[in-house]
């Protein structure tokens, strides 16, 4: 799986770097979304995915 973030809508919410520290980061000035790694490993796809669904502004998505 493959995924990707849209930095425009980011609020800088922090929901997917608690769910999915080894795929997002936050910016430290601004606390937008840091994308760590665009491939998922299947073994991490579903913490992935609940960070995709608690993002409150749609800012990542899966891109298969």
């Amino acid at each position: 799986m493959k995924i990707e973030v849209i930095t425009e809508r980011c609020i800088g919410a922090g929901n997917c770097v608690e769910v999915a520290p080894a795929y997002f980061a936050q910016g430290e000035s601004d606390g937008i979304v840091i994308l760590l790694n665009d491939d998922v490993a299947p073994a991490d796809e579903e913490i992935v995915l609940r960070a995709i669904d608690i993002c409150p502004v749609a800012a990542i998505l899966q891109s298969n």
